[in-house]
């Protein structure tokens, strides 16, 4: 057998008693180790600090009194502070790095049960990264008796030799995976990947994430579960908010984000506590980012990093400490480069990535999904709704079929199963509602197919999907006219020019300016989208 060496802190209260016979009924954990007959030490490495020499020595001598043939080595290491978690980790690494190690010629046991809290912790860690290359050594008194020598029990860090707690582990994993997913069993190799790698960022980070891709994709939902993820496991207390940036725009935005206080400006009629300090301990998601302006952007990026932030009209700052979730359908990289997205910003959000593929790149999991968004139905409206056997191979051929786009992705399939239960009252769907079904999404689908005015340029896909035909056609000749216009002014001449005879003012610019200003847009900004097009 190798010689084997034991590594551990002196007790300084544990291992401490009087000098006199007493201490022999009492279990004293470095004393105790070099009493078991099973258990030869051959050194014994014991670190202690300047204050505890004397009894370092006793502890010595007592080791020395029981078992002859361990040679005690003591080893002094000093702290200025034994609970600075740095400075322990930090002079046990210098030790564990300088130590003359020989794994091929002896065996190390590093013993965990001496030592302030913070001692054991590094002891633990080191070993675990094989710093200190041996087994840990748990000791423990035996109940009941005054036994000195006590139990003592060695721990191998090899994990995959426990097949139960590596069955444990995957199974808990599994669980969390499927949780994030709702509870769908997806088909989509890609998605499921994914999924792994958000629930290991979720339980083990409180970084930032920012989730993109296409309107519909289940961002909202996705950010809704990881938040009750991390509350099912305790790493969240606070509220989840959430907030669709799109809606925001100017003061209204800085306090509805951050607060205000009473008359910080008309009808400013109390304080405002803002979002931000509603989700102070939880989570904020950050919806359509993208559609924030560079005021708001800089005063989030501040929010982030310090957890502080002014609320509008304040002269004290306010904290929140939440962790946030960002959604977007727009390329942000591509915003940092035109000057609508702070780069420091895209910088500290862009940690955590994922894209989350539109419903046309998932065709593998509309079946499961068609059957959770029946479940979905069956709860929200108590009355349970199921396909006959033709009708579901039928919607599901269309489903998966070229016909089928799903440019609403997951809110479009959602839609179209809540029409299909809602017209089947005999708790059936059968083909011909399927057909009718399908003759809805293709008339919906056909409507969506306009022509490219450019306005998905200057508004958000939703916002513009909100426009009626109307607004549409009349707001987008507006842009071009803005964008051919060497100012304001020569816009609103070539826009208002038939009427200019017949009114009193010619203030073409203003009336042009309070149209744009409805869609929060101005003159300046389509011209420099303009000039960067070009």
């Amino acid at each position: 057998m190798k010689p084997l060496v034991v590594i551990g802190f002196l007790g300084s209260t544990l291992d401490g008693s009087k000098h006199d016979a007493s201490r022999w009924n009492k279990w004293r954990p470095s004393v105790g180790l070099a009493m078991h007959e099973d258990l030869r030490i051959d050194r014994f490495v014991l670190i202690h600090g300047t204050p505890h020499q004397r009894l370092a020595d006793f502890v010595a001598r007592d080791i020395a009194s029981v078992s002859p043939e361990t040679r005690v080595e003591p080893h002094l290491i000093d702290f200025a502070d034994p609970w600075d978690f740095e400075e322990v980790y930090g002079k046990l690494l210098d030790f564990a790095r300088g130590w003359p190690f020989d794994p091929e010629a002896e065996d190390y046991l590093v013993h965990i049960t001496t030592g302030t809290h913070v001692a054991q912790i590094c002891l633990f860690l080191l070993t675990e990264a094989h710093y200190l290359p041996g087994r840990l050594l748990q000791t423990q008194p035996r109940r009941g008796t005054a036994e000195p020598a006590g139990t003592w029990n060695a721990i191998d860090l090899d994990l995959s030799r426990y097949d139960s707690i590596a069955t444990r582990f995957a199974a808990a994993s599994a669980e969390s995976t499927s949780f994030l997913k709702s509870g769908i069993e997806t088909r989509s190799a890609v998605f499921n990947a994914m999924i792994d790698e958000i629930e290991q960022v979720a339980t083990r980070s409180r970084s930032p994430v920012l989730l993109m891709g296409p309107t519909g994709a289940g961002k909202s939902q996705l950010a809704r579960r990881i938040y009750d993820l991390k509350r099912l496991k305790h790493q969240v207390k606070g509220a989840f908010v959430e907030v669709n940036c799109a809606t925001l725009r100017g003061d209204s935005a800085m306090s509805a984000l951050f607060g205000h206080k009473r008359g910080a400006f008309t009808g400013a009629a109390a304080d405002r506590a803002g979002l931000l300090r509603t989700a102070d301990g939880g989570m904020l998601f950050l919806d359509e980012i993208g559609e924030l302006g560079l005021d708001e952007q800089a005063t989030i990026l501040r929010a982030i990093e310090d957890k502080r932030f002014l609320p509008v009209g304040a002269d004290k700052e306010a904290g929140s400490d939440f962790q946030l979730i960002a959604g977007t359908n727009r390329d942000l990289s591509q915003a940092v480069a035109e000057g609508r997205f702070r780069d420091d910003l895209y910088a500290r959000l862009n940690l955590w990535t994922f894209t989350l593929p539109g419903l046309v790149d998932r065709r593998e999991d509309i079946a499961p999904n068609l059957d959770y968004e029946l479940d979905r139905f069956a709860e929200r409206e108590g009355t349970r709704v199921t396909f006959n056997k033709e009708a579901r191979d039928r919607y599901l051929a269309f489903a998966g079929g070229p016909d089928a786009r799903w440019t609403g992705n997951f809110r479009d399939l959602a839609s179209s199963v809540t029409r299909m239960a809602t017209f089947s009252p005999k708790g059936r769907i059968d083909a011909t509602c399927v057909e009718a079904e399908v003759i809805r999404l293709k008339r919906l689908w056909s409507v969506g197919s306009a022509p490219d005015d450019g306005l998905v340029e200057v508004l958000s896909p939703d916002r513009v999907g909100t426009l009626d035909p109307f607004d549409r056609v009349q707001l987008a000749h507006v842009v071009e006219i803005c964008r051919r216009s060497r100012s304001l002014s020569e816009a609103g001449r070539t826009l208002f020019a038939a009427s200019l005879a017949k009114r009193a003012s010619s203030n073409d610019a203003d009336r042009l300016r309070k149209y744009l200003q409805r869609f929060n847009l101005t003159w300046q900004e389509l011209r420099d989208r303009a000039q960067v097009r070009q």
